[in-house]
């Protein structure tokens, strides 16, 4: 993991959050229909999916370094949870002040009427959509949905990691009962961060030339624009719903209805990735602008849309200074907010290390010694 890949990684996290964000504020009952072409061509759905090839990267990277099971349970979960945990009250008091003002805002499909407990249950569970659970909306605060995905796969790679012979088969066995198939569907794409990281762990980006590098990396991206000019994503789903006619694939499937096109984009993402890798190996340079902006993208992913919806409450009015209210709104909580929770998590770290005890090499809490 050197400077460079690092700091591109950031730059893709940076990017995929942004375009997520503007994907949401792109729905006709935020903004009249004026920039659909977002919601046309689905980017905010495919950006997530480069989060989870850059997800995979980064867990398997930090698995290795982790090296003992506990730690690394340690590690997951109090990054997901310091900032999930406060995402979910905000959430909750976000919606219930903006319901109070304008009950229009909130539109069935878009809001879960959760009681608090209920909201805090099954998001920090992780369990909004498991498959051996009802699915549930946890409040306006729909993208969510990834985490429960993320939060599956780093269960799964983690007992697969660090378990061996017949206890990892039948844990992992009763894993993909519990999270169900339609979180599997998604997982390809994240499996191949998990292979790249080992790839290029190996050496692997010094077996490819300069020139093999570029058209990896700049190649991707267009194949992904050929591929949205000329309809496969619709190609696809068409195949999808021929293939589980009569029923409703999208919503049999729910968040992986596309994932056969899901699995393309993780591998253009996977192949972009891979070339830059090579390309900048060298590179010794860094970006503070970028790193502070990454530090931030967690917290804008989980906070941007109960804030777009207590936004349209408030301002009901549409006009392009409410547009850019949206932008420079949605976006301004999640850095405040960014800079309250998710900045602060070595802090937040070595403070439950104090209350349990600090973890010795084996990642359990040291024996005294009595001599």
């Amino acid at each position: 993991m050197n400077r460079g890949l690092s700091l591109w990684l950031d730059v893709l996290r940076v990017a995929a959050t942004l375009v997520v964000v503007l994907s949401h504020i792109a729905y006709a009952r935020f903004t009249r229909g004026d920039y659909q072409f977002m919601r046309d061509l689905n980017l905010g759905s495919d950006a997530v999916i480069v989060f989870f090839v850059i997800s995979g990267f980064v867990i398997a990277y930090a698995a290795e370094r982790d090296k003992h099971l506990p730690t690394y349970t340690f590690n997951r979960g109090t990054r997901l949870l310091s900032v999930l945990l406060p995402a979910l009250l905000l959430t909750f008091v976000f919606d219930q002040m903006g319901q109070r003002i304008d009950p229009g805002a909130y539109p069935a499909g878009y809001y879960g009427a959760l009681p608090l407990w209920e909201m805090l249950l099954r998001g920090l569970s992780f369990s909004n959509e498991w498959g051996a659970f009802e699915r549930v909306r946890l409040g306006t605060n729909g993208p969510l949905w990834s985490l429960s995905y993320e939060a599956a796969y780093y269960i799964l790679f983690g007992v697969a990691f660090f378990l061996s012979g017949a206890r990892r088969v039948i844990i992992l066995l009763g894993l993909v009962v519990l999270f169900g198939p339609w979180v599997l569907l998604l997982m390809p794409a994240w499996l191949m961060g998990v292979w790249l990281w080992r790839k290029l762990a190996a050496g692997g980006a010094g077996l490819l030339t300069s020139t093999t590098a570029r058209m990896m990396a700049w190649g991707a991206p267009v194949l992904y624009a050929v591929c949205l000019w000329i309809g496969v994503p619709d190609m696809l789903a068409h195949l999808t719903a021929e293939a589980m006619a009569p029923a409703r694939y999208r919503h049999v499937l729910a968040f992986s209805d596309e994932f056969i096109w899901n699995a393309l984009i993780g591998v253009f993402t996977t192949m972009h990735i891979f070339g830059m890798a090579r390309l900048l190996q060298n590179q010794t340079q860094d970006n503070r602008a970028v790193r502070w902006w990454a530090g931030a993208s967690f917290s804008i992913y989980v906070t941007h849309y109960p804030a777009l919806h207590l936004i349209d409450a408030v301002f009901p009015a549409e006009t392009l200074a409410r547009d850019a209210l949206f932008v420079v709104g949605s976006i301004g909580i999640g850095l405040i907010f960014a800079q309250i929770f998710e900045r602060r998590i070595a802090g937040l770290r070595s403070c439950i290390r104090a209350l349990i005890g600090h973890w010795g090499p084996s990642g359990r809490r040291p024996r005294p010694h009595h001599p």
